[in-house]
C-alpha cells in the first residue's frame, strides 16, 4: 500500500491546458472532448426519473407515497426491512455504513431524481445500509411488491434498474481498489475527478461542482480524517488547482489534478 505523504509534499506535475473543451451535461450518456482519448469519459449521473417515459413516469409516481424528511433523519437504517423503494425528489441523501469503530463510511451520495434502497428489490432480505438526510428533503416511497410488479409491466425501467445497481457496483469496486492502493492525496484527487464528471458543469478550461461538500464528507468517503481533507486541499488551493466557495469545489485545472492520480 502506498504510504501517506503529508499533505505539503504535494507535487503536481506541470501540464498543458486541454485543448479540446466539452460542457457536462445532465445525461447518462458518456461525453468526451472530440478527438480526445475516448476512455477518458465523463458519464453523468443516473436521474432515475428524468429517463423515463412520460406514462411510466405518471405511472409510478401514482404508486407512491410523499414523505417529508428534516436534516439528520434516517430514511431507513441497517438492520431495518427492506420494504420499499426510494425516489428522491428534492433534498439530498447519504447512503452510508457504518465500520467496527462507529466511524461513518460514506458509499455515494443521491440527488433529486435518483433511487434508493433498491438492492433489496433483487436479492431480499433487511437493509444493509444506512439513508440519512443531509438536508430539508421530499421522498417517494414505493412498496417493493408494487415497485416488482411495475417492473414486471414496464420491461424498460427494470432494465434501467439493472444499470442502476451495476453502476454503484463499479463504483464500490473502484473505492475498494483506491483504499487499497493509493495515498490519501492521490484518493481525493481521484474522488473530487469522479465527483466533478457526475455533478459538473465546464465554464471554458474550469469545472464548478454543482454540489456542496464538507471536508467532513470527502474525509468520509475517501477513508481518512478531516483534518488530512483540509489540509491537503488548502495546498490544492495555494498551488492554484481549485479554490472552494460555499461548500462547492472550482476546478481551475483539470490537467494539475489529473496529473496527481497518476504520479
Amino acid at each position: 500500500m502506498a504510504v501517506c505523504q503529508p499533505a505539503d509534499t504535494l507535487i503536481l506535475p506541470k501540464m498543458a491546458a486541454p485543448e479540446n473543451v466539452v460542457p457536462l451535461r445532465w445525461s447518462d450518456k458518456p461525453v468526451r472532448a472530440p478527438g480526445g482519448d475516448p476512455s477518458a469519459q465523463l458519464v453523468a449521473p443516473s436521474n432515475f426519473l428524468a429517463q423515463l417515459a412520460p406514462a411510466n413516469h405518471a405511472d409510478l409516481v401514482a404508486l407512491a407515497k410523499a414523505r417529508q424528511y428534516q436534516k439528520g433523519d434516517l430514511v431507513f437504517s441497517a438492520g431495518a426491512p427492506g420494504d420499499h423503494v426510494y425516489f428522491l425528489k428534492s433534498g439530498k441523501v447519504k447512503i452510508y455504513q457504518l465500520s467496527p469503530l462507529g466511524r461513518e463510511v460514506i458509499l455515494w451520495f443521491c440527488f433529486p431524481g435518483e433511487i434508493f434502497g433498491l438492492a433489496e428489490v433483487a436479492r431480499g432480505g433487511g437493509r444493509v445500509v444506512n439513508a440519512q438526510v443531509c438536508e430539508q428533503s421530499e421522498v417517494l416511497a414505493v412498496s417493493q411488491e408494487q415497485f416488482k410488479d411495475f417492473l414486471v409491466r414496464h420491461p424498460q425501467t427494470a432494465l434501467l434498474s439493472m444499470q442502476v445497481l451495476s453502476s454503484r457496483l463499479r463504483i464500490l469496486g473502484e473505492m475498494f481498489v483506491n483504499l487499497v492502493a493509493d495515498d490519501v492525496n492521490t484518493r481525493i484527487a481521484k474522488l473530487i475527478l469522479r465527483l466533478s464528471a457526475r455533478f459538473g458543469t465546464r465554464v471554458g478550461k474550469e469545472i464548478f461542482l454543482n454540489i456542496p461538500l464538507t471536508h467532513q464528507e470527502i474525509a468520509d468517503m475517501v477513508g481518512t480524517s478531516r483534518q488530512t481533507v483540509t489540509s491537503t486541499l488548502s495546498v490544492l488551493k495555494r498551488q492554484g488547482v481549485l479554490s472552494i466557495d460555499n461548500h462547492r469545489i472550482h476546478i481551475e485545472s483539470e490537467e494539475l489534478l489529473a496529473g496527481m492520480t497518476h504520479s
